[in-house]
């Protein structure tokens, strides 16, 4: 590990952090999905230093985001699972095809990767925990969903309708943003001394 890596990971892992705090409601999401912009510092670090420092630098920004939660942990449980998913998918890829085309294609597979994921761990996992945390059942859940998409009945229409096209939209956002971000900013970072 070194002292560029470390400091890298430090730097970006604070920079999501604050991207975190300004979580944006989307009018088409139900109140409790609420996007931001965090994981682009956080793909800029599985870029340039690995995709494991992403992962790390991932970790951090949850653990950071836990003073502040307001889900109980389990928007950040969620929030980590499928960022590390993202970053790590993408940045293996890229790690082994370091051209713009290797960039834009890992960055692809993994919004698609995270929508994948995401359905059935929200589906037997997060759903469940959340309902169960609140002490409220899945059909609270799915009537609150309802109100922002009238096609939404069932738990398997929250993942279809909700989760799906939210993680497919924060995914494509923050890797249309890291794409042309990515390249003056490594620069920066790659730097010889």
């Amino acid at each position: 590990m070194s002292t560029r890596k470390i400091a890298t990971t430090a730097v970006m892992s604070a920079l999501a952090t604050i991207l975190m705090f300004l979580e944006i409601p989307l009018f088409f999401m139900p109140a409790f999905l609420k996007f931001d912009f965090s994981e682009i510092p956080i793909m800029i670090v599985a870029f340039s230093v690995g995709p494991w420092y992403g992962v790390i630098a991932e970790l951090i920004k949850n653990l950071l985001h836990l003073t502040v939660t307001q889900s109980a942990g389990i928007g950040e449980l969620s929030n980590f699972v499928i960022g590390a998913v993202y970053v790590l998918s993408a940045g293996y890829i890229y790690k082994t095809h370091k051209t713009r085309k290797g960039a834009a294609w890992s960055m692809v597979f993994a919004t698609l990767i995270i929508a994948a994921v995401a359905a059935p761990f929200n589906y037997f996992t997060m759903l469940p925990l959340y309902a169960k945390v609140y002490g409220m059942n899945t059909e609270a859940i799915i009537a609150m969903c309802r109100e922002v998409n009238k096609l939404i009945n069932t738990k398997l229409d929250v993942i279809l309708w909700v989760f799906v096209p939210f993680n497919l939209f924060k995914g494509a956002v923050a890797s249309i943003i890291t794409f042309v971000i990515y390249k003056p900013i490594s620069k920066f970072i790659n730097k010889k001394r």
